[in-house]
């Protein structure tokens, strides 16, 4: 038998609706009510997204219906079931809010069983970017094993998934992260090549040699993209965190017959999530399982020290945070 469920539960609030990384604060609110095909998770750990920084900034607004509390993925006990789950269930789901907390809502569908024996800090880490990856790279950008894909951002939380899915599809992979330990990060993940953006033009290095960019820099570097990609290559966009605004050499991207593409995941209806989930489980899930991608973790932090996640957000990292619930 489960425990009760509270009327009321612990999430983080952003003080004032917007604001630095110490607006973070504790507060007690009412526990989510599952809706008709939606699971309640009690939460166990909640993953820490670069998205989350944003909304916490302002910059990126929940979409409409969905939790204003920060946390895009958690992982935890199922309380109320629905679909296949059953009480206890052990899961990890993809939100599109509400996962700092101690409780979240979801649709059943979007909630994948933890693989292998992962601890929940580590199961909470993986469906945001998991999901991401996927679409991206896979879907957009079509990638095929045999062919080379350029990850920038090679040490982030999105980069060393992809990374690691495209190596177990059986891609060549280059990663781009600035500094040698960075650099050296994405080769013991298993990158074929890594190159120190601190040192090195990756435009004139690979040019005319990549086949898919998968970009959460956007438009600084949008010249080297075209430089390095082949005929016919592909570029997914995913992120901006080097500029929203870039010019583009439309002759060059004729020539070469390049497509240019991008999404974002958050806004995606639940049934578009849902079979997203279900390919994520059929192809990623049994790498997972299998050790061949691994889950890397580098900080927890109690869900209470919110604010010090995002501040550890902002330092050098390789890899994602957990808050622990």
């Amino acid at each position: 038998m489960s425990d009760p469920i509270p009327a009321t539960m612990t999430a983080i609030e952003i003080e004032g609706g917007k604001g630095e990384a110490t607006a973070l604060h504790p507060v007690q609110v009412e526990t989510p009510q599952p809706k008709a095909g939606e699971i309640l998770i009690r939460v166990r750990a909640a993953g820490v997204n670069r998205p989350d920084v944003k909304q916490r900034e302002g910059s990126y607004p929940p979409p409409p219906g969905a939790s204003t509390i920060l946390g895009l993925e958690v992982a935890g006990e199922v309380a109320v079931p629905a679909g296949r789950w059953k009480v206890g269930d052990r899961v990890c789901a993809l939100l599109a809010g509400g996962g700092y907390a101690q409780y979240a809502a979801v649709d059943a569908r979007q909630a994948l069983p933890i693989p292998g024996d992962l601890d929940f800090a580590h199961a909470a880490a993986i469906p945001e970017t998991a999901f991401t990856v996927y679409v991206n790279m896979f879907e957009h950008g079509g990638l095929q094993a045999g062919e080379t894909v350029l990850v920038h951002g090679g040490n982030s939380g999105i980069g060393v998934m992809a990374i690691q899915m495209a190596k177990a599809f059986g891609a060549k992979v280059i990663a781009t992260a600035r500094g040698a330990e960075k650099t050296e990060a994405c080769i013991l993940l298993g990158a074929d090549q890594a190159i120190d953006m601190t040192a090195e033009d990756f435009g004139a290095l690979l040019k005319n040699s990549v086949d898919v960019i998968l970009d959460i820099v956007g438009a600084s570097y949008a010249a080297s993209n075209m430089e390095a990609l082949k005929p016919r290559g592909r570029l997914v966009y995913i992120s901006m965190v080097g500029g929203n605004d870039v010019s583009l050499p439309i002759f060059t991207i004729m020539r070469k017959q390049l497509v240019i593409t991008g999404s974002t995941l958050r806004p995606r209806s639940a049934d578009e999530k849902a079979r997203i989930a279900a390919q994520v489980e059929q192809r990623v899930w049994p790498w997972i399982a299998a050790g061949a991608i691994k889950s890397l973790v580098e900080q927890t932090f109690p869900l209470a020290d919110a604010a010090k996640a995002h501040a550890w957000m902002d330092d050098s990292h390789v890899g994602k945070c957990a808050l622990t619930v």
